[in-house]
């Protein structure tokens, strides 16, 4: 009996719609870190990206278990001496939503070229309106 290997042409990507009103920020990425590597699909290989696209939407109501909202920060190096800042959760959470759940999803992603390649695949809208109304994406509940 052969194993399957999936190759780069052959693999089939839906689209998925994932509403993040009231959704817990880490147990929200770890649900869309396997569906952007493709873990839950039979034809699953590890170095082809098999996984689907997702549509994450309300990203301004994601919420953190806890005292996490007042003690949570995300640091940065500016490639200059005393160049290490930091920034506040809350601070982040008024500036740019979308980016607090892709730095999320990215950390639980694989540490390599093709975690890139699955990053793209992530489209964080700050509202309820987003623009991949043509793919039709289906919505599913990360429960």
């Amino acid at each position: 009996m052969k194993s399957f290997m999936a190759k780069k042409g052959q693999v089939e990507q839906r689209w998925l719609l994932v509403d993040a009103d009231g959704a817990v920020l880490g147990r929200m990425a770890a649900k869309i870190a396997p569906i952007l590597m493709g873990k839950a699909k039979p034809t699953y290989t590890p170095h082809v990206d098999v996984g689907d696209y997702v549509v994450v939407v309300n990203a301004e109501k994601v919420q953190l278990t806890g005292k996490k909202a007042q003690t949570k920060q995300y640091d940065y190096y500016t490639h200059h001496p005393g160049g290490h800042k930091y920034v506040s959760f809350a601070d982040m959470m008024a500036k740019k939503p979308e980016k607090v759940i892709e730095l999320a999803v990215r950390r639980m992603l694989p540490k390599n070229k093709l975690a890139r390649k699955m990053l793209k695949k992530l489209k964080v809208y700050r509202g309820p309106e987003h623009e991949h109304q043509a793919q039709k994406p289906e919505r599913i509940e990360l429960v």
